[in-house]
């Protein structure tokens, strides 16, 4: 079954070591050869730019990943194709693979929506507006003081509106989301668990998903087992933040967002994106083909923008 993953953290690593080449790299967890071997059909690949990096560095850290994605991503590999709109995907071809350029985290522009403009010509269909703690556009989810959105962040909400961006609510602050949800046309969550399962302030809360719901958008759970379980994590538990969004009503309206190459912890079994397997067979245990394909690809795929 196809495979739409909407987070992974390949940039960021490659980025850290220049000498990890894609296709067939075992420093990777998601490579070339783990995409195919996972049967994934549609990655979403995040520029993220480390607090660590100078802030006067930050753009051209994340013009210098946009500049690895297009070199030893898609230029390498023909058979991976650059996706800007939804036509992208309708047309991909059988043995084609899809690849969506995403920012994590708005840090990298500073307060320079110029800086948020060239990124969207250069690719990007997917915005997360933080990281973990404050930037100019909100705070993240780990920022004490949990504001909202600033008004250069409605501006920046407002351009991505224009322009029929993805506007992703992981890492935001809960007063962030309120203000996504109000605002956004294309909110979406790509990465992010279930609070009530496990109380991490990178999770959602039921009202938050269900908002999500109300929206008509998706969520991605991901595989990180802080957000899973708060310690070692099984398939297992990645079903239980399933089923439990099922149980709100969000059969239609989630999907995977890995999170790979993004943490040193991984599920049990589900450790790359070549093994991608375990999760499909346990999924087809306990629900119909239909819904497996929903929850796999369809989901997601569906909510992907109709840009011009």
């Amino acid at each position: 079954m196809r495979i739409f993953d909407a987070h992974c953290d390949v940039l960021y690593k490659m980025f850290k070591d220049p000498k990890i080449e894609f296709q067939h790299s075992t420093d990777l967890q998601v490579s070339g050869d783990q995409i195919k071997a996972g049967n994934i059909k549609i990655q979403c690949f995040a520029i993220y730019v480390s607090p660590l990096v100078n802030p006067d560095l930050f753009f051209h850290a994340s013009l210098y990943m946009t500049d690895i994605f297009f070199e030893k991503i898609l230029k390498p590999n023909p058979y991976f194709k650059l996706i800007t709109k939804k036509e992208h995907i309708e047309t991909l071809g059988e043995n084609e693979v899809g690849a969506i350029l995403a920012l994590e985290g708005c840090d990298a522009i500073g307060r320079d929506l110029i800086k948020l403009k060239t990124l969207l010509r250069l690719g990007v269909s997917s915005v997360g507006l933080t990281w973990n703690y404050a930037n100019c556009v909100a705070d993240g989810a780990l920022e004490e003081r949990g504001g909202g959105l600033t008004q250069f962040g409605k501006e920046v909400v407002s351009l991505l509106n224009e322009t029929k961006t993805w506007c992703d609510v992981s890492h935001l602050s809960e007063k962030g989301f309120w203000d996504v949800i109000e605002w956004a046309d294309y909110p979406l969550a790509s990465h992010s668990n279930c609070y009530s399962l496990c109380p991490h302030p990178r999770n959602l809360r039921d009202e938050q998903i269900k908002a999500i719901m109300e929206r008509d958008s998706v969520i991605g759970l991901t595989f990180v087992p802080q957000f899973l379980s708060g310690h070692l994590a099984s398939v297992t538990d990645v079903l239980r933040h399933l089923e439990h969004i099922c149980e709100l009503g969000g059969e239609n309206h989630v999907g995977f967002g890995s999170d790979f190459d993004g943490t040193d912890q991984s599920v049990v079994n589900l450790s790359s994106a070549g093994e991608y397997d375990h999760l499909v067979n346990q999924l087809q245990k306990y629900y119909s083909d239909i819904q497996v394909i929903k929850f796999l690809y369809k989901n997601m795929e569906k909510r992907y923008p109709r840009r011009k």
